[in-house]
């Protein structure tokens, strides 16, 4: 009788863990070097960049730019040969506040009339360890092109259950000073350091 009710708390107990674990089928490997080789599409829906910056130095400011395109030629077996080109559409800005959006849009900002692409495209990798790697490239917006520097993390690979399509994704970060894109607007009460963080899903092309 004990041990039927050992049992039976045992399979409960378990039954609530698996209720309770994170939705995570979908990702079939953490490792970068077991997912397939080849070119992948950014997935617009879920790839974005994310923005920050000092307002009055009181509060730290968000933004995104979203409507990504783009391709990530991957090589697992050679992860420092992969190579990655982005673009983001300028007025795809958002801050939650329509007039402050439209603000950015103007010349006084981000120009998005005459420059209406932000394009980041890969120069090389640096492996940083586990998943980890450094991805240097040049960012071409507002009209200049500069080296940024991204950290980037692989998350994982699988297939998407919505769409069917292997996918895989990356969160990546880095800084860049706005000053050097000739953006200089209300400086300094709005800081020059940007912090960046992009989040990229990308689908294995057919």
């Amino acid at each position: 009788m004990i041990r039927s009710i050992y049992l039976g708390a045992t399979v409960a107990a378990g039954l609530l863990a698996a209720a309770l674990a994170p939705a995570s089928a979908q990702v079939s490997t953490t490792l970068a070097s077991k997912v397939p080789g080849g070119t992948y599409n950014v997935e617009p829906t879920h790839t974005r960049i994310v923005f920050d910056v000092s307002h009055m130095g009181f509060t730290t400011w968000y933004g995104n730019f979203t409507g990504a395109s783009g391709t990530l030629t991957f090589d697992p077996k050679a992860l420092t040969t992969s190579a990655l080109s982005i673009s983001f559409p300028t007025d795809s800005i958002s801050t939650t506040n329509a007039k402050l959006d439209g603000e950015l849009k103007g010349a006084m900002w981000f120009n998005a009339a005459t420059y209406p692409t932000i394009t980041f495209k890969s120069t090389k990798i640096v492996l940083l360890g586990h998943n980890r790697g450094e991805i240097m490239g040049d960012l071409t917006f507002h009209g200049v092109t500069h080296p940024v520097t991204l950290v980037a993390h692989f998350n994982g690979g699988g297939v998407n259950p919505l769409d069917k399509k292997y996918t895989i994704g990356f969160d990546a970060t880095g800084s860049l000073s706005r000053a050097d894109w000739g953006v200089k607007t209300y400086e300094p009460l709005i800081g020059d350091k940007v912090g960046l963080m992009l989040s990229g899903a990308f689908e294995q092309a057919n």
